[in-house]
């Protein structure tokens, strides 16, 4: 199913209002909007929260996100630093909504 983002439901900051809208195009769409290009290394960050959402229904912020990236990707990708590079600003942030996610709870 293609879905244009056009025609997708976005709160005022651009998060989805409806998760079950996301697909894989639609977070190009998204990145594309916030000027990103996804590479390799933004998917496994991207599915990575995915499956944490799944898992625990909540958008992680920064130190959760770190922690996950470590267990899951290995030490040397869940540093903030290397998140700061894939995800500019607030990674948390941006991540989750590519991702199709809300924004984390405690991220301004």
């Amino acid at each position: 199913m293609n879905k244009d983002i056009d025609n997708i439901a976005l709160d005022e900051e651009g998060y989805l209002l409806n998760l079950d809208d996301w697909t894989e195009e639609l977070a190009l769409s998204l990145a594309k909007k916030e000027s990103l290009e996804l590479t390799e290394p933004h998917w496994e960050i991207i599915h990575l929260l995915r499956n944490f959402y799944q898992k625990f229904e909540v958008s992680p912020a920064m130190r959760p996100l770190v922690k996950v990236v470590t267990k899951e990707l290995g030490p040397e990708k869940g540093k903030s630093i290397y998140l700061m590079k894939l995800f500019p600003g607030s990674p948390p942030k941006l991540a989750a909504k590519i991702a199709g996610l809300p924004k984390p709870a405690n991220c301004i």
